[in-house]
């Protein structure tokens, strides 16, 4: 059996003797507050990877979207991401509740360049904050409130290579399995058919968005 875990490195200073230091843009572009700029950025982003951890650290990822500008920026230090309607696991909210942490990489699509937030963070349910959360039209049931510790473009190296945005380098529909499969294949129901479950994901798109 292979071990996986041989030769896993164990300080920053073995990572250091792995890598040269960061240019003088990568290694001074980091700030801590979000200014006109990042403003600017986050008004046009319509899709927000949010990155947290458990009590434990087990990690998750998970996206967030909604109109141009969906994330509010409160003020110079804080913004807020309001909680959609969605499948009810509150696996990010729950991470925060118990971490009290949270990462954030906003993406505009077709821009290579990314915005990277990362900070304090917890859940807010004051009715005064969710009154001016409504992207979809009414108040979420909570928010994310992220505190800008740390705050920083990133490069567009990862799309380039990529080519996320290019339309020509997408696999066919048919090369990749269907929303449905992969649903129908994790959830070990044999009551259920793919047909089933891509009627179920038919149905939440058209009645469960807002």
């Amino acid at each position: 059996m292979i071990d996986h875990h041989a030769g896993a490195l164990t300080s920053e200073d073995e990572l250091r003797a792995l890598y040269e230091p960061p240019s003088g843009l990568a290694a001074t572009k980091e700030i801590d507050h979000l200014d006109e700029m990042c403003r600017r950025l986050i008004a046009c982003s319509p899709l927000v990877m949010v990155g947290s951890a458990d009590a434990d650290g087990r990690c998750d990822v998970t996206p967030r979207g909604g109109p141009p500008g969906f994330v509010t920026v409160l003020d110079d230090h804080h913004l807020a991401v309001p909680d959609a309607t969605g499948n009810r696991r509150i696996d990010t909210i729950r991470n925060v509740v118990a971490n009290g942490h949270a990462g954030l990489l906003f993406l505009v699509p077709g821009r290579g360049q990314t915005l990277r937030v990362n900070g304090g963070a917890w859940v807010s349910a004051e009715p005064a904050l969710l009154e001016r959360l409504t992207p979809v039209g009414k108040p979420p049931r909570s928010a994310l409130v992220v505190r800008a510790d740390e705050v920083f473009a990133h490069c567009p190296k990862a799309f380039v290579r990529s080519g996320a945005w290019r339309p020509e380098t997408w696999l066919d529909a048919e090369q990749q399995p269907s929303p449905a499969e992969v649903s129908h294949a994790h959830a070990r129901d044999p009551g259920l058919s793919v047909a089933d479950v891509a009627e179920m994901q038919a149905e939440s798109l058209r009645s469960r968005l807002l």
